[in-house]
């Protein structure tokens, strides 16, 4: 028996070629490279005839397992309603997801196509207008879609209570004491989102920041990784992107205006939803500290030291956007 335990292991980009060979009929020889690690990892996979694949290989994460069979099944009825997205390849023996066994247990693959396109500009209107237009899309999609027991809900337990307590205790781990600011701020945000009524419950995408998603030559916005995603609040998922421009020093308003407008160019935003959208802003920081905290024991407390230096932003958002909006 070894010394060590492994809480997670980096899996080399030739067994990932054996894997994907093994599972799936693609023309061989394969040609494999890691892209990313993070919360996943991502290799590009190119086959003998040069066409480009994606693998993501997900990783053990303190929500739980991969949702993959949800995930899946989602994106082939986006595919299937002509969604801009990148769906899931089925494996030899028709499965949209496979699984292998890693020093610290199993772990999910989902095998895509690698999408042609560009990276989407931070500050770019158009780019944030093909992202507002795509998220409509799959969300007047989602109308007739219903996820067969999904593992999880994205509701205010996943998104904001269980995140922050990871943050609290990272916060204990490191004797960074906050005050018990963050657990304030997070009850006053429940209880704004909470006192909102007719809030509109979709299948969201979970991680619609405008990055997720490459720019076609015709300008449309091809959509992919939604691996945080599940039936949530549909304000939550126009708050990301939100979140995204405004958060972290950006100030690309005019991109959210234009992400807006071209939502809307699709399909109405409902008053509440609009309005919840700010609201959930400090929720989406809140959930990416505590993405960030309960990573401290493989990438150590030193690099997540980050999320206990958030308190300007998330007092300066509810100050400035939920008690005198100026958006």
């Amino acid at each position: 028996m070894p010394d060590f335990e492994p809480l997670y292991t980096t899996t080399s980009a030739e067994s990932i070629g054996r894997f994907v060979a093994t599972h799936y009929a693609l023309p061989e020889p394969l040609a494999c490279r890691m892209l990313n690690r993070g919360f996943n990892d991502v290799y590009l996979i190119t086959a003998a005839n040069g066409d480009r694949y994606v693998l993501r290989l997900s990783h053990h994460r303190a929500r739980g397992p991969a949702d993959v069979r949800t995930e899946t099944d989602f994106l082939a009825h986006l595919a299937r309603c002509g969604v801009p997205v990148a769906a899931a390849i089925p494996a030899r023996d028709g499965a949209l997801f496979v699984r292998g066994e890693a020093a610290e247990g199993l772990r999910e693959g989902v095998l895509f196509p690698a999408i042609d396109g560009r990276t989407p500009e931070v500050a770019s209107q158009s780019d944030a207008r093909a992202n507002g237009v795509t998220l409509a899309r799959l969300h007047d999609a989602a109308m007739s879609y219903a996820a067969d027991a999904p593992l999880y809900r994205l509701d205010l337990d996943h998104l904001l209570h269980r995140p922050l307590a990871r943050v609290q205790e990272l916060c204990r781990l490191i004797d960074a004491d906050d005050g018990g600011f963050l657990q304030e701020i997070g009850a006053r945000t429940a209880a704004r989102i909470e006192a909102m009524s007719d809030l509109t419950w979709t299948q969201c995408h979970g991680d619609c920041h405008g990055f997720n998603a490459r720019i076609s030559t015709d300008g449309t916005a091809v959509f992919f990784d939604f691996d945080d995603g599940g039936p949530g609040y549909l304000a939550y998922d126009l708050s990301v992107f939100l979140w995204a421009k405004l958060s972290f020093g950006r100030r690309f308003h005019a991109a959210w205006h234009a992400f807006v407008d071209g939502y809307r160019s699709v399909r109405p935003i409902a008053s509440q939803d609009f309005e919840a959208a700010h609201a959930f802003v400090i929720v989406r920081h809140i959930w990416l500290m505590g993405e960030q905290a309960s990573r401290s024991r493989e990438w150590g407390s030193e690099p997540v030291r980050w999320i206990t230096q958030q308190r300007e932003f998330l007092e300066g958002w509810e100050a400035q956007q939920l008690t005198g909006r100026l958006l």
